[in-house]
């Protein structure tokens, strides 16, 4: 496969290798899904200040977060049923997440196990946990993640009811699979991502959430069912019983964040879903602001939606976040070519992060700042006139 030198590449790729029920899942969003779009179009439309005369020849991407040394300011965002982009993709993420020191964070409906998972990650991986419809079911996976080895649990909120995606409707994509005449007719005219599911053992090609299918509690995989038990008192719950770092997903008002940190959550990771739920929120880039003024410095903030690129990455850090993480750019790689896809995307917003890093000035993640923004910098000559 000929590598990727870009995200939209790999997108176009990706588009054309799987099924269009597939790629619509990774690539489509809620409501006429123009959030999902202006996510991206909101962060390059931030303008970074160059910086000149300064030492810039050895950069560092390492950075710490929630205690832990990392070797690359992103990590991959929790994302559900991602062997819809390439068999065996959890693995190819998690080992590429050892490989680069950066945090995998496991989905509740990952299509791999949370102990396999983390077993390949090395340790480099966060459990995302949702309030789904099993108090039981719940409780097993926040005490799996315990024994696992987990040292952060994500719990998200803002999937209390879901949301209406068209082109899953249009597409007639269910959980279990329901294969008519249309859905055979998009797998067979996609072979190379149907013929390698078949090898890796996925049949008609729906991976199973594989939490669900190792618990004890019986708990059926439902992709539409409520996690409207995502309460302040669940929240307050879960705190008490969770020893390790606590972090809250999908946070956009600055009052639940600010209620949010009072409850003891150890970091709040500022996200609209990618789009992928209330169409009509603020973009990702526009909450991180308003937040970060809420909870003041010493609060971490991690930040998605619509990282494109390495760029992206940098002017998330400058706008407030401590952290970042990459999720439909990592689908759209390894859909385009499995885990050598996957390799050339991480790599690249990797590469554009330290270039644009030196090209603000800096050597070290750690001095990025909003002095890094070309809208600090707008003076008013008043010697003039």
């Amino acid at each position: 496969m000929n590598k990727c030198f870009s995200v939209a590449e790999a997108r176009l790729r990706a588009r054309k290798r799987l099924p269009r029920m597939m790629f619509d899942f990774v690539d489509g969003a809620s409501g006429d899904e123009s959030l999902s779009q202006l996510n991206s179009s909101a962060l390059d439309a931030i303008r970074l200040m160059p910086r000149v005369l300064r030492d810039v020849a050895d950069r560092d991407l390492s950075t710490e977060i929630l205690g832990e040394q990392m070797g690359l300011p992103f990590g991959i965002a929790p994302m559900g049923m991602c062997a819809l982009s390439w068999p065996n993709a959890d693995q190819h993420m998690a080992r590429a997440a050892a490989s680069c020191k950066m945090p995998l964070c496991v989905s509740t409906a990952s299509s791999a196990t949370l102990e396999t998972i983390i077993e390949a990650a090395e340790g480099y991986a966060w459990f995302q946990l949702y309030a789904d419809q099993s108090a039981e079911f719940v409780d097993e996976l926040v005490q799996r993640a315990k024994v696992s080895g987990y040292r952060v649990l994500i719990l998200t909120v803002d999937v209390p009811i879901p949301s209406v995606r068209t082109r899953d409707l249009r597409n007639g994509f269910t959980f279990p699979l329901h294969l008519g005449p249309r859905q055979i007719w998009d797998f067979a005219s996609h072979p190379h991502w149907s013929l390698a599911s078949l090898i890796h053992g996925l049949g008609a090609g729906m991976p199973r959430p594989m939490n669900y299918a190792t618990s004890s509690q019986g708990t059926k995989f439902v992709r539409n069912a409520s996690r409207g038990r995502a309460t302040w008192e669940f929240l307050q719950r879960l705190r008490d019983r969770w020893p390790a770092k606590l972090v809250v997903k999908g946070v956009q008002c600055p009052d639940d964040a600010a209620r949010i940190c009072a409850l003891g959550a150890d970091a709040i990771y500022v996200s609209n879903h990618g789009g992928r739920q209330l169409n009509g929120a603020p973009t990702s880039i526009e909450s991180l602001a308003v937040i970060r003024q809420a909870v003041g410095n010493a609060t971490p903030l991690i930040y998605d939606g619509g990282i494109r690129n390495g760029e992206h990455v940098i002017k998330a850090l400058a706008s407030g976040a401590d952290f970042a993480m990459v999720g439909r750019s990592v689908l759209y790689g390894l859909g385009a070519g499995g885990a050598r896809g996957l390799s050339d995307i991480l790599g690249l917003i990797s590469t554009e992060a330290s270039a644009v890093m030196g090209l603000a000035g800096h050597r070290q993640i750690t001095d990025i700042g909003a002095d890094n923004l070309a809208s600090a910098h707008h003076h008013t000559d008043k010697g003039k006139g």
